[in-house]
């Protein structure tokens, strides 16, 4: 797998992105969540050194930065393919047969829930709840939501995105 270590050059770039955020949004408290999210949009993620800064730079807790990022799903703290796969296992979902769907996926990608493909392309993720109960089960690719789905389908939603690669 392709190392995901950055450089002092890349972590300073890192830096600049979030002074730059926080300047435009305002560093209050209030703004927290829109200056994360942005800086995720930026950096595509947010590790732990960007969310120190962040704190700092805002004049709020560590602890706060991580709070507000491990309880909101839309946060990552590692790096994500290029399409997001969620998969619902709410009740809905996973007793209309999310969770074998969830592991075809990770059979027919050679990973596991959380993780990504060594070429980056895909991150496969559970989820809860993806509010869309009457199309159980569902999943999510990068905002476009799959219904009514059966394990035979994943195939199919792989390639519809290998292909866009």
């Amino acid at each position: 797998m392709e190392c995901q270590c950055q450089t002092a050059v890349e972590k300073g770039e890192q830096f600049l992105a979030v002074d730059r955020i926080v300047k435009q949004v305002g560093n209050d408290k209030s703004n927290l969540i829109q200056v994360l999210e942005k800086v995720q949009h930026e950096l595509g993620y947010l590790p732990e050194e960007v969310q120190s800064y962040v704190a700092k730079k805002m004049s709020v807790p560590l602890s706060e930065v991580f709070g507000v990022v491990t309880f909101y799903a839309l946060f990552n703290v590692e790096p994500v393919g290029k399409y997001k796969i969620s998969v619902c296992l709410g009740t809905a979902c996973y007793v209309k047969g999310s969770g074998k769907i969830i592991e075809e996926f990770q059979r027919q990608l050679g990973v596991k829930s959380g993780e990504t493909t060594e070429d980056g392309v895909f991150t496969l993720e559970a989820c809860r709840c993806l509010g869309a109960c009457g199309l159980a089960p569902v999943l999510n690719v990068n905002g476009k939501v799959f219904g009514k789905l059966t394990p035979e389908d994943v195939g199919g939603i792989i390639a519809q995105y290998k292909d866009a690669v």
